[in-house]
């Protein structure tokens, strides 16, 4: 049984394993990207049953395989535990005794032990005592720690990068943590604002964790006038009765208060002010018209007291001009902001002021520390395990000084710097041994 558990955790720590998760990882973190997440069953059903994904997957299947939330899919988290495990395994299996082995001394004491290293030279000498004396100074100088014996020493550098491995896995876990704590425990709220009007965010308890209302909202566009920048002035208040505080966010640059982010994703119409007739000037919300373009906006306004031949007013900026387009869906005219009425139907029509509303995106996510450290402690691990960590023992005996050493980075330059510190050891010339 325990022979069974040994192999079943050398399987698991084994690195082609955690390559292949990883693979698995990634890909699967691609198809999230492709597939809306998040959806109501209905948007599955009617996007996919017609047009399968990939001419594939319909509405049903991608439903039944979780692929509509697929962070928090039992399989994904199935293959992020796998992986965590993999490298908690690797990291106590392998990189561990790794560690511990470099910072224990060993105490080589026979020429013929050091002969069996990677790396081992033996270069005669007239005074080997005066040689060993100094090749102790000569390593002191460049950093190495050394420990010196009656006739011998042993001396070690660059240990620490012996510690990136395991901060490298370490760092892994942590980021895969709160990866996980963020799909379950972060939220997720869009909502459109038009100037004046605020939003109220609860937490569990029902008090009022921070209350948002738009202050102004402003677009600007290039000289073709496609949009380029949109940047929302906000009023911050936190349920309390304290003064609301002033903040600014735009594209790029998102507000982050008390644990809460608040980001400019988008932007629409939410109100146009018109005049009929001899009118007042009266205010009505715009709603979207997917089908007529992606970003087009619009009412449907009666020109008949009793509310008939109705038209439609569309526009597609802010800026104008509104389009009307009778029951026949043949333009009747177009309106320009803040320009003269025009007659349509026999009623005149003017346009004075078109209202944008901000999209903002407002997310919270407590795993969002996990994931910084996680990438902080792989960083770290990462510049570590650059470091290369070598060993040397040297022996002097019978006029010959004996030198051998382990490297695990850049074997071959090592071997080729171990004569050269040796000889510089036996002639008392300074040597820079990196």
């Amino acid at each position: 049984m325990k022979s069974l558990v040994l192999k079943a955790a050398a399987w698991l720590s084994d690195l082609r394993v955690a390559i292949v998760l990883l693979l698995l990882i990634a890909a699967c973190s691609g198809l999230g990207t492709a597939i809306p997440q998040g959806e109501p069953a209905a948007f599955y059903h009617e996007r996919y049953d017609a047009a399968p994904w990939l001419g594939v997957v319909n509405g049903d299947q991608l439903l039944s395989w979780e692929l509509d939330h697929l962070y928090t899919s039992n399989w994904f988290l199935l293959l992020l535990a796998w992986l965590g495990l993999a490298l908690l395994l690797c990291s106590l299996r392998r990189q561990w005794p790794a560690l511990r082995a470099s910072l224990r001394w060993l105490d080589y004491t026979k020429p013929r032990q050091l002969s069996k290293l990677a790396v081992a030279t033996s270069l005669d000498t007239s005074d080997s005592a005066a040689a060993i004396d100094a090749l102790e100074q000569q390593l002191q100088q460049q950093g190495w720690a050394v420990r010196r014996q009656q006739n011998r020493l042993a001396a070690r550098r660059g240990v620490i990068g012996r510690v990136g491995p395991l901060l490298v896995h370490t760092g892994l876990i942590v980021f895969m943590v709160g990866a996980v704590v963020g799909a379950f425990g972060g939220q997720r709220l869009e909502r459109f604002l038009a100037p004046g009007r605020s939003l109220e965010l609860l937490n569990p308890q029902g008090d009022t964790r921070l209350e948002l209302q738009l202050d102004s909202f402003a677009i600007q566009r290039d000289p073709a006038g496609r949009p380029e920048q949109f940047s929302s002035q906000l009023l911050l208040g936190d349920g309390t009765g304290a003064p609301a505080q002033p903040a600014a966010v735009s594209v790029n640059h998102p507000l982050r208060h008390r644990g809460i982010t608040v980001y400019q994703a988008d932007w629409g119409l939410a109100a146009v002010t018109l005049q009929l007739g001899q009118s007042p000037l009266l205010q009505l919300p715009l709603q979207t018209f997917p089908e007529l373009g992606e970003q087009v906006w619009g009412l449907v306004l009666p020109t008949r007291p009793d509310g008939s031949d109705p038209v439609l007013l569309a526009l597609q900026s802010e800026l104008g001009p509104a389009e009307v387009y009778g029951a026949d869906s043949q333009q009747l005219g177009l309106l320009t902001v803040g320009g003269e009425s025009q007659e349509i139907l026999g009623l005149p029509l003017r346009i004075a002021d078109v209202m944008p509303a901000s999209g903002l995106l407002i997310k919270r996510d407590p795993g969002v520390p996990l994931v910084y450290a996680g990438f902080a402690i792989t960083l770290l691990g990462g510049g570590l395990s650059l470091i290369a960590t070598r060993q040397l023992w040297a022996i002097s005996e019978s006029g010959r000084l004996h030198i051998a050493g382990l490297c695990n980075r850049n074997l071959v330059a090592f071997a080729d710097e171990l004569p050269k510190l040796g000889s510089a050891a036996i002639t008392g010339a300074p040597h820079d041994a990196r």
